[in-house]
């Protein structure tokens, strides 16, 4: 019989520290929903929710590798950030190194609250505008875009947001309603409440039939705060542009197949702009298959089974 010391014995897996409010603000910053990271991680919904809120302050290494990717982040930055080693001990300082030490703080906390202040006055003047467009879109398709608001309660005011779509591309239907101008007008407004925290505009566009191909979509927007008689303006950031190909919209690395990593962002889109005119089934039929081609003489996809 063999030694029991002979046998290996099995090393637990490597736990690491993760830190529950930055994975909560990274999720719903990209506007990821629990169930999408828990099914990329493979665990339920209720794991992500106790590790988000810090029921669970060590998990396996793998299981944070998983979530990081289903963030799209790096490691590192959903950890917690562990407590230095205690430095030596030193001498305490004179009396007069002391009050110079008190000064020279005083005088930095002074300015770092005047350059805070003068850059949150800044920041509450308007507020911010992401847009979030698809890498790629096919000659006559219907694609979505969505623009994240983030609105800043100090303003105490509505906000006017504009878009300018591409010339000749038109707009399908959005949520909330836009007010349009004549038909065919290629600017896009939406009056916002005050208030404070974020908010989302949904629309659908489509592309124009006759567009060629290996052509670029630009989107332009600001936005507009009015205080004191007075209109503040900011461009819209985020996406700005989008290749015109014939690759579907949900398809994000244009390889001709939409995968089960692209699938389940281009699910919770198409059911959170429900209504809007994006076409689910054909999205569904070319993950169901193995691919699909772009026949440019019928200008539609060609599902490949």
């Amino acid at each position: 019989m063999g030694n029991p010391a002979d046998k290996t014995e099995k090393s637990p897996l490597p736990v690491v520290a993760i830190d529950g409010v930055k994975i909560k603000a990274i999720r719903e910053i990209k506007k990821l929903t629990q169930l999408y990271v828990a099914s990329v991680v493979g665990v339920t919904t209720d794991t992500i929710s106790r590790w988000e809120n810090n029921r669970y302050p060590t998990i396996k290494r793998d299981n944070a590798e998983r979530l990081a990717s289903a963030l799209e982040v790096e490691l590192a930055e959903i950890l917690r950030q562990e407590d230095a080693e205690p430095a030596e001990e030193k001498p305490s300082p004179s009396p007069r190194n002391r009050r110079r030490s008190i000064i020279i703080g005083v005088a930095l906390a002074v300015l770092i609250a005047v350059g805070l202040l003068l850059f949150y006055r800044q920041r509450t003047a308007v507020s911010l505008v992401e847009r979030k467009l698809p890498r790629f879109g096919a000659p006559g398709e219907v694609i979505p875009v969505q623009l994240r608001i983030h609105r800043n309660a100090s303003s105490g005011t509505g906000l006017i947001i504009k878009e300018r779509l591409p010339a000749g591309w038109r707009i399908v239907s959005s949520l909330p309603p836009a007010a349009t101008g004549p038909a065919g007008a290629d600017e896009l407004k939406w009056l916002v409440p005050s208030g404070a925290g974020a908010v989302a505009i949904s629309y659908a566009v489509q592309i124009p039939p006759e567009v060629a191909l290996k052509t670029t979509g630009t989107f332009s927007g600001e936005v507009i705060v009015h205080g004191g008689g007075i209109g503040r303006r900011s461009t819209s950031g985020g996406d700005r542009a989008m290749t015109v190909a014939g690759v579907h919209w949900a398809d994000r690395n244009g390889d001709g197949r939409i995968d089960d990593d692209e699938i389940m962002p281009a699910y919770y889109l198409t059911e959170e702009m429900k209504g809007l005119g994006l076409d689910w089934k054909t999205v569904e039929a070319i993950w169901s298959g193995k691919g699909y081609r772009w026949d440019s003489r019928t200008r539609q996809f060609e599902v490949v089974k």
